[in-house]
């Protein structure tokens, strides 16, 4: 499992022009999914969402995670993070996990956040998403619990 994890100000998902989904301060994750990906992966990426002190702190230091913040968290689902375009101009997806599978993988890891205490705003699985967001910072962070274990 892979993960973009950005520091934001707010972010917004939108499918056909309409607003399905909105944070204000907080983190906005970006999730690829393979199909080797099973519980130990939703647990490692889980706890690195909730966990990762990329909050200012009152010396300005990157030392408070997103809980500690009362900041909120969206996950949307983003099967292109497994893009492979080391050969030629068009990414090949083959590892990515297939929608039935991914899906699944997904809900599980949003179930996951929501147990340590999130409300967790989503995407819409398999559409045509619009995001908007301001980048805090920036910060972002990539995760991949492939190299974890």
């Amino acid at each position: 499992m892979r993960a973009v994890v950005q520091r934001v100000k707010y972010a917004t998902v939108s499918v056909d022009g309409e607003i399905i989904s909105r944070i204000d301060a907080g983190l906005m994750v970006l999730i690829g999914i393979r199909e080797e990906d099973d519980k130990k992966d939703i647990e490692y990426i889980g706890k690195k969402i909730t966990g990762l002190r990329i909050f200012p702190d009152e010396e300005g230091v990157m030392n408070v995670n997103v809980q500690d913040t009362g900041g909120e968290i969206m996950i949307v689902s983003q099967f292109t993070l497994y893009g492979d375009a080391q050969k030629g101009n068009r990414p090949s997806y083959i590892r990515a996990a297939k929608g039935e599978i991914s899906e699944a993988v997904y809900e599980d890891l949003i179930a996951y956040v929501e147990k340590k205490g999130f409300s967790v705003a989503t995407g819409q699985f398999g559409a045509d998403m619009q995001i908007e967001m301001i980048n805090d910072g920036p910060v972002t962070i990539l995760l991949d619990s492939e190299r974890s274990f």
